[in-house]
């Protein structure tokens, strides 16, 4: 863990002050550069000046949620994984936060380790798609990850975050079946407990907005998954 830890840049953001020093003391440990921020606007200039290669970022924040910072920060292009840390623990906020772009969800109280682990896995991910091919396609459809845009034919396709990381899973697994869980794994990078709406949900809004020009590309394989296929 220590050796992919070493030098990367972590971002908390967190109003509990000894909760921000314990987690910015810990990832130091492991060799992390950090800068801590206790408020959504000080978060955002900080994720400006520090380039963070990970935001630990706390939902109840005292002037705009941590939801709001997540949006305000991917439309500021800023595409660091964000691990929300929250003691809310309904699932319909575990929900937002991740269909809002978050990549993980830890819930307060929770082990140091636990979050170090998960900070580790952000970072093995980011750098693991920093070297898978940058460009997929199937039939019509293009998904230029570098630039994070897609085209079905002529016409450019407009996708949240979240929606590119499922087309995107998809599309890397060509003429495979996905599983749910699968999705649930490397889109959100979280365990629902079995519950899978939310991927209907997003796979509805995909097809939605992919389908639409063309053929059929995105079918459902009943109680398997999805998979993505060449046009016939």
């Amino acid at each position: 863990m220590a050796d992919l830890m070493r030098g990367a840049k972590v971002l908390v953001v967190d109003d509990e002050e000894n909760i921000s020093f314990l987690v910015a003391s810990a990832l130091r440990v492991e060799g992390c550069e950090v800068a801590t921020a206790a408020t959504g606007v000080d978060a955002l200039a900080e994720a400006a000046r520090f380039d963070p290669d990970v935001i630990v970022l706390d939902v109840m924040l005292g002037d705009i949620d941590g939801f709001e910072v997540l949006q305000r920060l991917r439309s500021d292009n800023v595409g660091a994984p964000v691990l929300f840390l929250t003691a809310r623990t309904e699932t319909s906020d575990r929900v937002r936060g991740l269909t809002a772009g978050g990549d993980d969800y830890i819930v307060k109280p929770f082990a140091l380790e636990e979050l170090l682990a998960r900070v580790h896995v952000a970072l093995r991910r980011s750098q693991d798609s920093g070297v898978a091919a940058t460009r997929l396609q199937v039939g019509d459809l293009v998904l230029d990850d570098a630039a994070h845009r897609v085209w079905r034919g002529d016409h450019e396709v407009m996708l949240s975050a979240t929606e590119f990381k499922l087309l995107r899973c998809l599309m890397s697994n060509t003429g495979r079946v996905v599983s749910r869980g699968q999705i649930l794994d490397h889109v959100w990078h979280y365990d629902f407990d079995g519950e899978s709406t939310i991927i209907e949900s997003f796979i509805s809004n995909v097809r939605k907005k992919v389908d639409q020009a063309g053929p059929k590309l995105i079918h459902t394989v009943r109680g398997i998954g999805y998979v993505i296929r060449e046009p016939s």
